[in-house]
């Protein structure tokens, strides 16, 4: 008798883990620190070519103008400790390229120095500044990750604090749910460049020991109806999947118009492998072709 040694096909693609693991092996555990998340995620990035910034009554923002009306206020991803301007400047431009759209990206403060809810004020007084900057224009909130967090959150503040009309909000792998509860959350804890342990340890840094985390999880507000209409845009082997499908059955039996990119194959950040990843591609040209529905 024979035996073979049955290993589970890797659900990534070849590309696709080819690049994660090149991103995993560059990028430190949580328990290495804050500052040295922060210097890896600056890793690499070449020059930023220049762009217009302004203060949304005082919070910075960088401003990719566009042709068209629709304007894309978006919040970079990172935890809300890492990234900054200059780790998104390619997806917003990148928006704005293919969407036409005015793009507004959001230096909001970072956690642990400012804990919840800084970066959530911040991405809401940068909405209230960008509706009195383009009055009448379809305004859209956007963001990634942790961004996708702190755009679902000023939506809610939106409706909820009389806040300006929008036209949609685009999330991409938002982080939800503190708990971390989903069936992806074990799945792909690991060997899937965001790792569940690095989500908990940046949950840990934006709440601080005495926040409320389910505050900070607009998947877990009692009441979702009354939003606009949302398109998420998700990765099958990322620990957040679960929680964010969560959320899109919720927003849709709240009469909400929601759409789902699930995009099997690839992993939570797989939208900045543009032109190595197809569909990373094929994601961005799915979520400006929504956004251009949006502007009319």
């Amino acid at each position: 008798m024979t035996t073979t040694d049955a290993r589970p096909a890797d659900p990534l693609t070849p590309d696709a883990r080819a690049l994660c693991d090149a991103m995993a092996a560059a990028f430190p555990p949580p328990e290495a620190g804050a500052e040295a998340l922060r210097s890896a995620a600056r890793a690499r990035l070449g020059d930023i070519p220049p762009a217009p910034t302004a203060s949304a009554n005082g919070v910075p923002v960088r401003l990719y103008e566009g042709r068209e009306d629709l304007v894309v206020v978006f919040a970079h991803g990172g935890g809300w400790v890492l990234c900054d301007l200059d780790t998104h400047d390619r997806t917003c431009r990148a928006l704005a390229d293919r969407t036409g759209a005015t793009v507004v990206s959001v230096d909001y403060r970072r956690a642990p120095e400012h804990r919840f809810p800084a970066a959530e004020d911040d991405v809401c007084t940068a909405l209230a500044w960008a509706a009195d900057r383009y009055p009448g224009r379809p305004l859209v909130l956007a963001g990634d990750s942790s961004g996708g967090n702190l755009a679902a959150a000023a939506a809610l503040r939106a409706r909820d604090g009389g806040g300006p009309p929008l036209a949609g909000q685009l999330l991409v792998h938002p982080a939800l749910d503190h708990r971390l509860e989903g069936r992806s959350a074990h799945d792909f804890a690991e060997g899937y460049f965001h790792t569940t342990a690095h989500m908990r340890w940046y949950w840990r840094q934006y709440v601080g020991p005495a926040g409320d985390p389910a505050a900070a999880s607009p998947g877990l507000t009692a009441d979702v109806s009354g939003l606009p209409p949302t398109l998420l845009v998700l990765a099958d082997c990322d620990p957040l999947r679960d929680e964010a499908l969560a959320y899109a059955r919720r927003l849709s039996g709240a009469g909400v118009r929601t759409e789902v990119h699930l995009h099997t194959g690839v992993f939570h950040g797989f939208l900045g492998g543009t032109g190595v990843l197809p569909e990373a591609d094929a994601a961005l040209e799915g979520a400006a072709a929504w956004l251009r529905r949006l502007g009319g």
